[in-house]
Formats: C-alpha cells, sequence, structure tokens
C-alpha cells in the first residue's frame, strides 16, 4: 500500500461511512462488507474477492487510528490544491520562492511530525524524486492483512490454549512457489523501469514518479505465466494454522499474527493475519480485569451465625469464612484464584454473597422467628421516621 493510494482512494467510500465516523461505525461497516464479499461466501467469483481485498485494505488504514489520522491529513493537504498553488508561484514574478519540505517542516531534514517525524521523500518516495535523488525501488508488493474470529471457552480464555484456525484465503502458490513463473522458467528484469518498478516523468521543477504500467510496480516481468496461479504468485486455498492463545486473553482483543496474512504478489512479503477473540460466558464466573467474579446464595441463618462456606475455582475449590453478622452483597476474596497475569502473578476470586429469603417457612420456623423478632432489637431508622411524620 503506497502514499499514492493514500492521495488516490477514498476508503471511507470503500466502506460506505462517513469521514467523521466513529470507530465502531467504521468496524461494523468492514465486518458487515467482509462477510458479504467473503471468498468462503462467493467461491469462484473474482469480483466478490477483489471486493473483500479492498474492503480490507480500507480497514487496514481507516482501522488504525495513527494510520488514520495520517491519511486524513494527507488527503486534506491534497485535497486543498495548496501544493499545486504554491509550486505554480515558484520561479514567477511576484511569486513565493517554493520549497517541497517545507509543507512538511523540513527545515534541516526535520521532517513533520504528523507523519512520524519522516521527511518528505522519506514518506513520498513512491511518488516523487527530486534534487538527483531518484525514485526509489518497489518491488513486489507486500500482502495485505487477513482478520479472521475465533470463538473461545471462558476456561480457555483464562488459562491459554493453542488451538488450530482454518483459513480460507490467498495463499502462495504452490506451482510456482510464489515467483508467478511457469514451473522452469524466470521472471526477467522489466526493460521499462530496469527493475525499479517506477517511472519518472518531468513535471515544471520536480519529477513525478508513479508504478511502472509495463510491470504495475512489481520491476519483473513473468512471460510464461504458472498455468496453477495465472502469474499471480498465489492462489485461493485452505491452510490451517496453530494459533497460540495466551493466558488471560479477554474478549475482544486482538491477536496479531506477523507474516501470517496474505502473500505479496510474486514473492512479495506476505501480511499479517489479526485474529479477534470473542469469550463465551461462563455459567458460573464472570470477569473484571484480572478478576474473577462468582455469587453464591447463603440463608439468613448462615448470615446471622456465620459459616464455613466451600466455593468452587476454575481448577479446584476453596473454603471462606462467613463471619457472623454478614450482610447481604458482601464480597469475599479469595486471593490467587483469579486469572495469570503475563508476570506471573494472579488476580483473585471475588464472591458476592446473596442472602436468600425464603418464600414460605413451617409453622416452628415461623414461631421460632417472632421469638427471634421479638429478641432482637428493630433496625435504626429514625432518620426515615423523622420524614414519613413530616408528611403525615
Amino acid at each position: 500500500m503506497s502514499s499514492k493510494d493514500w492521495i488516490e482512494k477514498d476508503y471511507y467510500a470503500e466502506l460506505g461511512v462517513a469521514k467523521a465516523a466513529s470507530a465502531d461505525e467504521i468496524k461494523k461497516a468492514y465486518r458487515k462488507l467482509a462477510r458479504e464479499s467473503h471468498p468462503d461466501h462467493n467461491p469462484g467469483d473474482p469480483k466478490a474477492e477483489e471486493r473483500f481485498k479492498a474492503v480490507s485494505e480500507a480497514y487496514a488504514v481507516l482501522g488504525d487510528e495513527a494510520k488514520r489520522r495520517e491519511y486524513d491529513e494527507m488527503r486534506s493537504l491534497f485535497g486543498s490544491g495548496a501544493f499545486r498553488r504554491s509550486a505554480r508561484g515558484a520561479g514567477q514574478p511576484g511569486g513565493m520562492p517554493f520549497d517541497v519540505s517545507d509543507l512538511f517542516g523540513g527545515a534541516a531534514g526535520g521532517g513533520d511530525r504528523r507523519f512520524g517525524g519522516a521527511g518528505f521523500q522519506d514518506l513520498f518516495s513512491s511518488i516523487f524524486s527530486g534534487g538527483g535523488g531518484g525514485a526509489a525501488p518497489r518491488g513486489p508488493a507486500r500482502g495485505r492483512d487477513v482478520e479472521a474470529e475465533v470463538a473461545l471457552d471462558f476456561g480457555d480464555a483464562v488459562r491459554g490454549v493453542t488451538l488450530p484456525l482454518t483459513l480460507r484465503a490467498p495463499g502462495v502458490c504452490d506451482t510456482c512457489h510464489g515467483s508467478g513463473a511457469k514451473p522452469g522458467t524466470q521472471p526477467r528484469t522489466c526493460p521499462v523501469c530496469q527493475g525499479a518498478g517506477v517511472t519518472t516523468r518531468n513535471q515544471g521543477s520536480f519529477s513525478f514518479s508513479e508504478p511502472c504500467r509495463n510491470c504495475q510496480g512489481v520491476g519483473t516481468i513473468v512471460e510464461e505465466k504458472c498455468p496453477e496461479c495465472q502469474g499471480t504468485g498465489g492462489v485461493t486455498k485452505t491452510r490451517t494454522l496453530n494459533v497460540r492463545f495466551p493466558a488471560g486473553v479477554a474478549d475482544g482483543q486482538r491477536i496479531r499474527l506477523a507474516g501470517r496474512g496474505e502473500p505479496g504478489e510474486r514473492g512479495g512479503p506476505a501480511g499479517d493475519l489479526f485474529v479477534h477473540v470473542k469469550v463465551r460466558p461462563d455459567e458460573l464466573f464472570g470477569r473484571t480485569g484480572d478478576d474473577l467474579t462468582l455469587t453464591v446464595p447463603i440463608t439468613f441463618a448462615e448470615a446471622v451465625l456465620g459459616t464455613d462456606l466451600r466455593v468452587p475455582t476454575l481448577d479446584g475449590a476453596v473454603t471462606l469464612r462467613v463471619p457472623p453478622g454478614t450482610p447481604s452483597g458482601r464480597i469475599l476474596r479469595a486471593r490467587g484464584k483469579g486469572v495469570v497475569r503475563r508476570d506471573g502473578r494472579a488476580g483473585d476470586l471475588l464472591v458476592t454473597l446473596d442472602v436468600v429469603v425464603p418464600a414460605g417457612v413451617s409453622d416452628e420456623a415461623r414461631a421460632a422467628l417472632e421469638t427471634f423478632a421479638a429478641q432482637t432489637p428493630p433496625a435504626a431508622r429514625e432518620h426515615l421516621d423523622a420524614r414519613v411524620r413530616r408528611f403525615s
């Protein structure tokens, strides 16, 4: 993905969202379009596959906060015409002296902080070249990133697990091993760009570089195409990866596997695989950060008299002491029985006590409760009684 792509392509239109769309709106739009155009749902449909690649490319930029900010600033700069106006004024009577680096804070090679401190030629090397610097070679394009979603059981997410992940996505062609050339042949250097992948033409006081049209920016030409991939170096196929989910992975977390995405054209570097984690809820336990939560019912007598309570954990059980006079809603803590952190320390198990009031009792239990009530002082409600008397 080049800087020229950022200038020419409207990624917001690709995803069908407004420029002011939130990160959640962008993610929602991408997932909807990705599902609709995924190769698995449209087997043998090249248009759907191209659509899937296009929306994935758009989300790779707009789904990353830093890349989205740079993309917006770059398109704003070029869309405003400021660059072209300044260029026309250079060298003309009454025109202001024009220095390309002024647009990017390029004093002494300083670079613009908005673009990560990169100077003009670093950022736009695939588009412009000047001052005798020449165009930077492009080479085979990097493959696009691939996204997948995996649902984990609650216990597996807490403890960590390794699972096989089956993907149907573009992969390296096994016949030509990614070169795009028929077995027994090799791609040759493009005679137009001499392997640079870009061609340069003069435009006023600077030169303009663009991908070589003869080789599509790759730098080489395949004369005898591989019969399996038709010269692209990649084919859609099913592959299985063993993915390690670390202990404590959370719902909504995204795991990056570098170089396991879509392969680049003709042997170019592969993109990355991003796995979105969905954690299935547990019937007993909840989770707050590194702590596990559990609600346990107790009787009125246990709350009043106290008791030893045996409660489950993810890997066994522990005994907790309920002190006499415990109110409903009190939280007991079992230290170290939560989620294990990366540094080896663990969160806690937080047990919330819920005092259960029976809907009905026997005559003997009622008599005992009446005796208990007669011998127990009433709850302090003076602050409420005063307010009630005001409205009596």
